[in-house]
């Protein structure tokens, strides 16, 4: 099991993410295009080599992406449309993902066993998850989910700020 931190740069051009250990050591970060059809995010590790990269889908009714880990292994993700728990389909050996009412925790499940919790932190500048994975074959993954439903939670609130004007 392995405890991992994500915290968005506030101050940048694009978005920008930094990834750390329980010892506050960067593992990874995840830098966001910035004014860039489609969007796009790349993660690299702490030898800033590129581990993987998210892409917003430009054409799809609910949010999509499509994820690139260590050059191969296309993975999909989708919000599916629900009423009350954000959901999101992974199209990738059967893990699925399901939130909270507020969205705001989240549970990754594969085969009905749990590999993964991620939590947003309510006290903090800028959006920041502790992320709890059980099952560390899925760490980079994990991370590239969590930067891809900030992202939809971004373009949610934004729809609404424009919406509540």
């Amino acid at each position: 099991m392995r405890k991992l931190y994500i915290k968005q740069k506030v101050f940048s051009i694009g978005e920008k993410f930094n990834v750390t250990d329980a010892n506050q050591e960067m593992i990874y970060h995840v830098q966001g295009s910035f004014l860039k059809i489609p969007k796009q995010f790349t993660i690299y590790d702490r030898n800033d080599q590129i581990i993987g990269e998210i892409t917003k889908k430009i054409l799809a009714l609910l949010p999509q992406f499509t994820v690139t880990i260590d050059g191969y292994s296309d993975i999909v993700i989708k919000k599916e449309l629900t009423l009350f728990k954000a959901r999101y389909h992974i199209e990738v050996e059967g893990i699925s993902v399901q939130g909270n009412w507020w969205d705001m925790d989240f549970e990754v499940v594969k085969d009905g066993l749990q590999i993964a919790e991620i939590h947003k932190r309510w006290v903090s500048f800028g959006d920041a998850y502790e992320v709890t994975i059980q099952d560390e074959r899925y760490e980079k993954m994990i991370i590239a989910l969590v930067v891809a439903i900030d992202c939809v939670k971004a373009d949610d609130d934004a729809t609404a700020a424009s919406a509540s004007t």
